[in-house]
């Protein structure tokens, strides 16, 4: 088993409103020379909370921090210019907590971040460490 220390929030730098699912990161991340998908977890516009690598396969998520995180990423993050911005929909939020939550009570020392706090990057396109401190 892992020893997670860190739960990292990401988007997945798409436009608003716009679909897309695991199967396109999954080719998107291949296409880089990756083995697959990075993520553990990818949330769509509609909420649904979808399983990307094995939480017990090291992601490819964040460099330096993949062997003990795991990385949950939702569709969206950008506006229709590509720039940055928080494009959660409502059931996104609800799902990340959900989700996160989960995360918690499995791995209780772990703490949660946003991708950006570890790279010089916008994502996830809102402070995720300051929303989710209380989780």
């Amino acid at each position: 088993m892992r020893n997670i220390t860190e739960i990292i929030v990401h988007c997945a730098a798409t436009p608003e409103g716009k679909h897309f699912t695991v199967e396109d990161i999954d080719r998107w991340h291949k296409q880089r020379g990756w083995k697959g998908i990075g993520y553990h977890y990818v949330i769509y516009l509609d909420g649904s909370i979808h399983k990307g690598r094995d939480v017990e396969t090291i992601g490819a998520h964040c460099t330096g921090h993949n062997k003990n995180s795991i990385g949950v990423c939702y569709i969206g993050g950008c506006d229709k210019n590509m720039r940055p911005k928080d494009t959660r929909t409502d059931a996104q939020k609800e799902s990340l907590i959900k989700i996160l939550t989960r995360l918690k009570n499995r791995y209780p020392n772990a703490k949660i971040y946003g991708h950006r706090d570890f790279a010089k990057k916008s994502c996830p396109s809102f402070d995720a460490t300051l929303e989710y401190e209380e989780i």
